[in-house]
Formats: C-alpha cells, sequence, structure tokens
C-alpha cells in the first residue's frame, strides 16, 4: 500500500511529534510546527496521537493513493479536492484506490496537516520519523517530498470505500486555532533584558517573507522597528529552543520554531508559551502578531487547558453515537 507524489507542492515534508532528548548533542526537534493540528488528525483516522503526517506549507501537492485508505486534513483551511469534489478539512474521510488529490493554496493559515490510517511506512531516526530539513535525515531520504515519491502506508487499517465517503461529523479548532481572530501571542520574561521592556508589547509585529521552519522573522511599524537592547555587549552563545524570541543587533526579534538550532548568540528577550506555538506556526508573511507578557503559572494554566480540549475531542471522536455535526471542546 503506498502514496505516490504526483507534484510535490511549494514545502511538503513528513513530520510527527518530534525528535526530544538529543538536543545536548546539537540535533533539533523538527516534527510539526503545528501539533495541534497533528494531533487531532491522527485523532479522526485512529492513530496514535503521534504518528507521522504531511505537513502541508502554503501551496499543496499532488497526491495518488494507489490503496483506499481513510484520510484527514487539518490544520490551515486549503482548497483540496478528488476530481470536481471538494475535500473539507477537520474530519474522517474514506477514499477508494486511485484517488488522485489535489491540494491547492492555503486560504487561511500556513500549514496543513494530512493523515492517513495506519500512518506512513517511513523509518525512525534517533526516536522520530520527522524531516530535519536542515540536517537533511529522517522522514524520506531526509528531504521535502518531490514529484515521483512514492511512501508507504502501513497495514492494520483497509477501507472498502468505493466512493469518497465524507464524515458528516467534523471537528471545530477553536479556540486554538480561531483565524478569524487577531494573532495573540503570551511570552515568558527572557533571560536578556531589553532597555525598554515595554516596547516589545506595544506594537503589533509583522511576519517576513524570509521566515521558515526555523524561526519567523519579524518586523515593527515604520516609527518602531528597532529594539533597544540593554548594554553589557554581546552575551555568550546560550541554549535556546522552540518559541525562543531572539533579538539580533537590527533590533528586529526572530521567534524560533521547530528547526530551531541549539544555541545562539543573540539576547534571549522572552519564549513563547507552549499552548500559543501551534497559532505561531500558521502565521503566513505577511500577517502580524500581538505579545502580551505571561506568566509561568498563567502559562502552565493555559497548556494545561489545552490539553483536556485535546482529551475531550479523543472522547468525542471516539464516540460513534454523536448526536451533534460538531465536536467542540
Amino acid at each position: 500500500m503506498s502514496m505516490r507524489v504526483e507534484s510535490a507542492g511549494l514545502l511538503t515534508s513528513i513530520q510527527d511529534s518530534g525528535r526530544t532528548g538529543f538536543r545536548h548533542l546539537g540535533v533539533g526537534v523538527a516534527g510539526a510546527l503545528d501539533s495541534h493540528s497533528l494531533v487531532i488528525a491522527n485523532l479522526l483516522v485512529g492513530n496514535a496521537a503521534d504518528a507521522a503526517v504531511l505537513e502541508i506549507t502554503l501551496a499543496g501537492p499532488t497526491l495518488v493513493f494507489e490503496c483506499a485508505a481513510c484520510i484527514a486534513i487539518c490544520g490551515a483551511e486549503i482548497d483540496a479536492g478528488i476530481g470536481a469534489q471538494r475535500i473539507p478539512g477537520w474530519r474522517r474521510i474514506d477514499i477508494p484506490a486511485g484517488s488522485r488529490i489535489k491540494f491547492g493554496a492555503c486560504r487561511r493559515g500556513a500549514r496543513a496537516y494530512l493523515a492517513v490510517a495506519g500512518g506512513f511506512a517511513v523509518a525512525r531516526v534517533l526516536g522520530s520519523a520527522s524531516t530535519d530539513l536542515r540536517a537533511g535525515f529522517g522522514g524520506h531520504a531526509g528531504r521535502a517530498l518531490k514529484a515521483g515519491d512514492r511512501i508507504g502506508i502501513r497495514g492494520g487499517f483497509a477501507p472498502r470505500a468505493t466512493q469518497v465517503e465524507i464524515d458528516r461529523r467534523w471537528i471545530d479548532p477553536a479556540p486554538d486555532l480561531d483565524f478569524a481572530q487577531p494573532c495573540r501571542v503570551r511570552l515568558l520574561p527572557g533571560l536578556d533584558a531589553l532597555a525598554d521592556a515595554d516596547a516589545l508589547f506595544a506594537i503589533p509585529w509583522r511576519v517576513e517573507a524570509a521566515s521558515n521552519r526555523q524561526g519567523l522573522r519579524l518586523h515593527g511599524n515604520r516609527d518602531a522597528t528597532r529594539l533597544p537592547r540593554a548594554e553589557g555587549g554581546e552575551p555568550a552563545s546560550e541554549p535556546v529552543m522552540p518559541g525562543t524570541l531572539q533579538l539580533p543587533p537590527a533590533g528586529s526579534p526572530i521567534l524560533l520554531l521547530q528547526d530551531a538550532q541549539t544555541h545562539g548568540g543573540y539576547p534571549r528577550i522572552g519564549h513563547a508559551i507552549a499552548a500559543d506555538l501551534p497559532r505561531l506556526a500558521q502565521l503566513r508573511p505577511g500577517e502580524s502578531v500581538h505579545f502580551l507578557p505571561c506568566t509561568p503559572a498563567i502559562a502552565k494554566q493555559l497548556l494545561d487547558a489545552q490539553r483536556q480540549r485535546l482529551a475531550r475531542m479523543a472522547i468525542a471522536i471516539a464516540r460513534p453515537d454523536r448526536s451533534n455535526d460538531a465536536c467542540r471542546p
């Protein structure tokens, strides 16, 4: 059982929940930038929450399933269809063998996630199937997918669909992903001080086109593009991780994402809380984020609440007798 890549899209790679326990050796986490969508997509098709999926960035691929399959698409609002039939997100869909899914552009959000029941059959490297694009290992040959690639699909689930069957029941991703609302991200205090700490929270920060899986490059408005650094020279290279907000000498911050390096010499002026990382992963070039100060206690409460919503979703998905069309946390 396999899936063939007819065209690859802008950037499509295999990702799971990431590679942990090796940052002291210089190995990054990689993994899905939007872990919330990863988990829900896998739950919808009956996989383990951390099974490998396809992460589709901004413009999607065309995929041919050589076997019948059960799929789910979560994350960004992306155009997708099999022939003339539109394929919606946030629900289970059974497709027959030979289905050709053509993904278009992400209309809202930056990254969509395609899960298939059984999971993609790729080797795990250092405990993870994720593609580390910077280091060139994991996933499928350590790189983004390209036309002609064939990805195996693990057994254990054999749908008998002879036509596309779309479950009427769907997941409501709000409040964790609500593209209708402005992006507001809460920051824990950084280890390195700013000369004017309020300047970071005073304005929205626009995502630059040079952003990627390593980090979001941010730029302020015309009158406040440079954050004032505290005096004291350049700090020594220190550990960083996904969520760290760094401040280069030019004064425009960089918010690190899943492909972040393990050490960096720029001042660390804040850290995005874990509960807000999925929304950050969905920011597109030109969109803005507004930072809000946060405390460790509130950050923990917000993460606990997000995990409780996921747990309730898992229960709702597993119940075949749900009466409501939408599963809301």
